[in-house]
């Protein structure tokens, strides 16, 4: 039997087309909203499983004297937001959109750059601070379209994200030590 479900292909404006459930979104926020909420939450995503991404490969690869600390210190990073981006993924889905969810849509949303070499420690802890900075910068531009839309879910979310990523950028700005 052919499967009969049409298959929904996001075009390159639209990276969350709306969903195809019978039954409507109607949960007082209006849809242009949702559409604003859901591509801003887009985004987050994105750089959020690109940071995944990296700082699993860097857990990977790190090498040097501090080879232990790093390597642990990654692996609690990706492993929150292995988490995170199933989170921001559902919230997507409750407000009536499909979230992205290959590669190359992530590629084209995200504003992390993506790493293609093994850089050495300092190097690595220097582009996971300004990617989590970069992630905190997302989520604060979504908090300001949550906070227009009276969508509480969609800001708390965002502020336990920037909580989160701020604090990462803390520890791994530590952790490079002095020059």
């Amino acid at each position: 039997m052919a499967n009969t479900k049409p298959t929904i292909v996001a075009s390159d404006t639209d990276h969350t087309p709306p969903s195809t459930e019978l039954l409507p979104v109607q949960t007082g926020i209006d849809r242009d909203q949702r559409q604003a909420l859901a591509e801003g939450l887009a985004g987050v995503l994105a750089d959020s499983y690109t940071l995944l991404g990296k700082t699993h490969g860097f857990h990977w690869n790190v090498t040097g004297d501090r080879f232990h600390s790093l390597h642990a210190m990654f692996q609690t990073q990706y492993e929150d937001l292995t988490e995170a981006v199933d989170e921001l993924a559902e919230r997507i889905r409750a407000l009536g959109h499909f979230a992205p969810g290959s590669l190359s849509q992530f590629l084209k949303l995200t504003g992390i750059e993506d790493e293609h070499g093994v850089p050495d420690d300092r190097a690595m802890l220097e582009q996971l601070v300004r990617d989590n900075e970069q992630v905190t910068r997302a989520c604060r531009a979504v908090v300001e379209l949550a906070d227009q839309a009276g969508d509480t879910v969609t800001e708390d979310l965002m502020n336990q994200r920037m909580a989160y990523h701020e604090k990462a950028a803390w520890m791994l700005r530590a952790s490079i030590g002095k020059s």
